[in-house]
């Protein structure tokens, strides 16, 4: 397969089974994510980051790359969310864990980045445009520059 270069491609190239809900995720993530992120493709994966033009010191495990924040992914069994601040962020974490009960009666699936939707058509959508609006651009450099110092 050619490399993906966006994230179209990346959702034209998902499995049929999956592309409906990957398509509407990735709109979901773009229109309510705050002002000042990237979107991409990074790691595979369609992707949203601070860009190098806003955060030049890009990522610690590869400076070369800009500063990811949240990536989604079709995986052979689960749709994934990777969120880069319910990862390192306590509250944000216990506010998505609480919240989710309440926007879809399947079981919370998540690892420590990654929360995987098994059921494409049981994905919180809503829950999913709030959990976008919570951090923006400057929160997150703020948190992940604290988070690197501890």
């Amino acid at each position: 397969m050619d490399v993906i270069k966006s994230p179209q491609q990346y959702i034209d190239n998902a499995p049929d089974d999956k592309r409906g809900a990957l398509r509407k995720l990735h709109e979901t993530f773009r229109n309510n994510l705050p002002a000042g992120f990237e979107e991409g493709v990074g790691y595979g994966m369609i992707s949203y980051s601070v860009p190098k033009a806003t955060y030049p010191q890009g990522y610690h495990c590869n400076p070369k790359l800009p500063l990811p924040f949240i990536n989604l992914a079709a995986q052979k069994n689960f749709i994934a969310v990777y969120h880069m601040g319910l990862y390192s962020d306590p509250e944000l974490y216990q506010w998505f864990v609480a919240e989710y009960p309440k926007h879809s009666t399947t079981k919370l699936d998540m690892g420590k980045s990654c929360i995987r939707f098994k059921k494409p058509d049981a994905i919180p959508f809503e829950l999913m445009a709030q959990l976008a609006q919570k951090v923006t651009v400057v929160d997150w450099i703020n948190h992940y520059e604290r988070v690197l110092k501890r």
